[in-house]
């Protein structure tokens, strides 16, 4: 701010490099144009970041306190499925709007900032269940906590997306599952035939603070910026007892900022095999050196706190490899769990983020190909699903509405497999889902078949209807190949080649 001849403050737009723009804005700006400045700023962050890899950000914590993103912030936050969810407070995102006013409620944020007296409350601890029946902690942040939190991602993901890897797919921009699939399918395909199956014990929850920060250092010499992200990491977990726990390690799952805090924790796995594959086996006459003196090509995949490395070797090759992963992960306090850490080959088969992958012969043929689809895991999880949909505590509810409910849920679970070799799971699962179904449907109206043909299915069929709507599933959904997109798949704000 600065002063004119009358003595009135006016605003000053900052244009240098460092420094961020209209810190000083005196009405709030709209949301259409706030996208669009916030692109604007992560675009400079991160095309400074690939510039310049030992670059490090010394002001941004003005650009965490801009309107422009916290409003994008704010509506990243009330935009998630999780908005009706409070944190300790009790306060939703409806009852701030409703309560406050969202420009009252984001100004008073805005203020807390730059006064640097914003404090993180506890995460309130939630327990859900995991496939293998245990239990699983979240930490749910209250809802001011998860705007600046979401403020916080804005600014710093543009610049660690510039160092992050290839190799690693799990909550990053413009990266899926299926890229990991198919990098993984890529691999095997060719000489990779045995497959460490790996998985970190207790990830989010044990990763050593001091490291973490250490990385985060590296990148951002912004103190204010640092204080603000240790003091999410150190605001504690009010427990279902309701007893307040510290918190000595790992980031809550549930947090905004968490998955990006675990990308940078486990970059250093990335970044050691990734320095590995570039020194000893990016070209083709190092890997075939390497095999000609009995050793081993690999390479590792990442998505999230789950991880594969591929070798083409030996078995002995693989387990050797245990030891190095160990080694790498230890500064950051994480450890391989020894139940689902395992070495197979690949004509033995390895489940991977819900896809079987395998190699098998091809019906009809002598050849051999890999073959990626569902997993028994994840079939039987969508069957539990139907199961729940059609007990007997649902039979209130309108056929209509079963209907569409259900072929909703079915059809989610198809397009995140449908690349897969899923045709014959997806006509399977539409078989079941229909005896559920018509079974339902016999014991909500007491019918026989005759009557349930002629009332719930289209004529001279057994297709179901209701009202004119006919029950679509899985198998409506088409199965496509997915296309490997190699190494380098640009993020969102990879500038776009000269035409």
């Amino acid at each position: 701010m600065g002063k004119d001849g009358s003595g009135k403050e006016q605003q000053v737009t900052v244009i240098s490099e460092d420094a961020p723009v209209n810190t000083g804005a005196a009405s709030w700006p709209d949301p259409e144009g706030s996208h669009e400045a916030v692109r604007t700023i992560q675009g400079k962050l991160h095309c400074w970041a690939v510039a310049d890899g030992d670059r490090r950000f010394d002001d941004l914590y003005n650009w965490v306190c801009d309107p422009r993103v916290l409003t994008v912030a704010w509506m990243r936050v009330a935009g998630n499925a999780g908005s009706r969810t409070a944190g300790v407070d009790r306060a939703t995102v409806s009852w701030i709007e409703s309560r406050y006013g969202v420009e009252a409620f984001l100004h008073g944020v805005r203020e807390q900032l730059r006064s640097r007296t914003f404090t993180p409350a506890p995460v309130r601890q939630v327990m859900i269940p995991k496939a293998s029946g245990k239990l699983r902690a979240l930490g749910i942040p209250t809802v001011t906590d998860r705007v600046v939190q979401a403020a916080l991602k804005l600014i710093l993901e543009p610049i660690f997306e510039a160092d992050f890897q290839s190799c690693s797919y799990g909550f990053r921009p413009n990266r899926r599952a299926q890229d990991a699939i198919a990098e993984i399918h890529h691999f095997t395909s060719k000489s990779y035939e045995w497959v460490m199956e790996a998985d970190i014990e207790a990830c989010f929850d044990n990763i050593d603070h001091a490291a973490l920060m250490g990385r985060l250092r590296a990148r951002i010499g912004d103190k204010r910026v640092l204080t603000l992200i240790k003091s999410f990491l150190k605001a504690g977990v009010l427990t279902t007892t309701g007893s307040m726990e510290g918190t000595i390690s790992g980031t809550p799952q549930g947090g905004i900022l968490s998955p990006l805090l675990a990308n940078v924790a486990l970059s250093v796995l990335d970044d050691h095999f990734t320095g590995q594959w570039q020194s000893m086996m990016a070209i083709e006459q190092q890997r075939q050196k390497r095999r000609r003196h009995g050793q081993a090509n690999y390479r590792l995949i990442r998505y999230a706190d789950d991880f594969v490395i591929l070798v083409t070797g030996t078995r002995e090759h693989a387990e050797a490899l245990r030891g190095d992963v160990a080694a790498v992960l230890a500064p950051m306090g994480l450890s391989l769990s020894r139940e689902k850490t395992h070495v197979v080959h690949i004509d033995d088969g390895f489940d991977f983020l819900g896809f079987n992958i395998r190699r098998m012969r091809k019906r009809g043929s002598q050849k051999r190909f890999v073959y990626t689809r569902p997993s028994r895991k994840a079939i039987a999880s969508i069957k539990e699903r139907i199961r729940t949909m059609t007990y007997r505590n649902t039979l209130r509810h309108d056929p209509g509405y079963l209907f569409g409910y259900l072929g909703r849920v079915l059809r989610g679970w198809a397009n995140y497999f449908r690349h897969g070799v899923s045709k014959r799971a997806f006509n399977a699962i539409d078989s079941y889902a229909w005896e559920r179904i018509t079974h339902w449907l016999r014991r909500k109206h007491r019918i026989g078949w005759p009557e349930l043909r002629r009332r719930f299915c289209l004529p001279g069929t057994w297709r179901l209807v209701h009202d004119g709507e006919r029950f679509r599933g899985a198998a409506t959904v088409t199965v496509t190949r997915y296309r490997y997109r190699g190494y380098r798949i640009p993020t969102p704000w990879t500038p776009s080649p000269a035409v």
